[in-house]
């Protein structure tokens, strides 16, 4: 069992569907959206509650696969912030690194759900992106690793969690999104602290050039130790710099929701990586728990729990 501290976003998701107001619209099989006119009333059939964030999401994977787990975050004093802690509180997950913020509500995001998964999100991320520096401090804590997702684009932030972290001789996973991506001169600078980077294939591009999978896992890795690219349903690849992977999809059944499914890949493949340091079962754990996330509406419903049995899947594992 690892030490886990996850930081970054906790929200409160609504997710509507079964509306024929939501059926996909396409101009092309890679091009489709929802369409929704100005001044019409949608009806919808199914209201589903829920939380979400990706460092949320993350730490349920790591509980539920039997790590110790703290949440660090900011929330608002609302029933929003309530459900949040409840959810956490529910799976186990220390929460005493929450801070409420004074002047932000809690994230809150309204998700449209289609009916083949895809889904539109309008989103207000409230506390989730006005953190304070002096709330996020590292310097007591004790943990194994540290798992950061996005932090809004907070470049001294990450400087200083990540500073604070090797201090105490944390692994660092890292996340980023687009705000940390937009600035990729400060970003590549903070990575020289960081053990894990995973990224989808879009995003991976924004760091270093490269077509292909293989192509940006190899350049990821004269940045960091080890490197996971997801594709979609094209798959993923890591490697460690010792062997790739290159896996397929775990399932190919049609998701219902594909919220959450980044963040259940990467913390399921952290969730074993920590426990076993094995590459290829790291990256069927991450792949497994990614599967089974969009099979059910909202990020954390569908998480696997340790001991769930997992089926052979299209992987293979070569020495780089």
């Amino acid at each position: 069992m690892a030490k886990i501290i996850t930081v970054g976003a906790a929200i409160q998701d609504v997710f509507l569907s079964q509306s024929d107001a939501l059926t996909p619209v396409c101009e092309s099989p890679e091009h489709c959206f929802a369409r929704l006119d100005l001044g019409a009333k949608a009806d919808v059939n199914q209201i589903h509650f829920a939380t979400g964030g990706g460092a949320t999401n993350a730490a349920v994977t790591f509980a539920r696969q039997g790590h110790y787990v703290s949440f660090m975050g900011a929330i608002g004093h609302d029933p929003a912030g309530q459900a949040v802690l409840a959810d956490l509180d529910k799976e186990n997950i220390d929460t005493h690194l929450v801070r409420y913020s004074p002047k932000y509500s809690t994230g809150y995001s309204v998700l449209l759900l289609a009916s083949n998964g895809e889904r539109t999100i309008l989103t207000y991320r409230g506390a989730s992106t006005h953190y304070h520096e002096a709330d996020f401090d590292l310097s007591d804590e004790d943990a194994d690793w540290l798992y950061v997702s996005t932090l809004a684009g907070n470049m001294p932030m990450l400087h200083k969690l990540f500073h604070q972290a090797k201090r105490r001789d944390m692994k660092i996973c890292f996340n980023p999104g687009k705000k940390e991506l937009a600035q990729k001169d400060k970003l590549l600078g903070l990575l020289s602290d960081v053990d894990v980077l995973t990224l989808n294939k879009e995003e991976m591009q924004q760091l270093v050039s490269g077509d292909d999978l293989e192509t940006l896992v190899r350049r990821g890795l004269n940045l960091v130790p080890v490197v996971l690219v997801t594709d979609g349903v094209n798959g993923s690849m890591a490697s460690d710099g010792k062997t790739i992977v290159r896996a397929l999809m775990y399932d190919d059944s049609p998701s219902i929701d594909r919220t959450g499914a980044g963040d259940a890949f990467a913390s399921g493949f952290l969730s074993e990586w920590a426990r076993s340091g094995n590459l290829k079962n790291s990256v069927i754990m991450g792949s497994a728990n990614a599967s089974s996330v969009v099979m059910k509406i909202g990020a954390k419903a569908g998480i696997l729990y340790s001991g769930t049995p997992l089926h052979t899947m299209p992987i293979q594992e070569r020495e780089l």
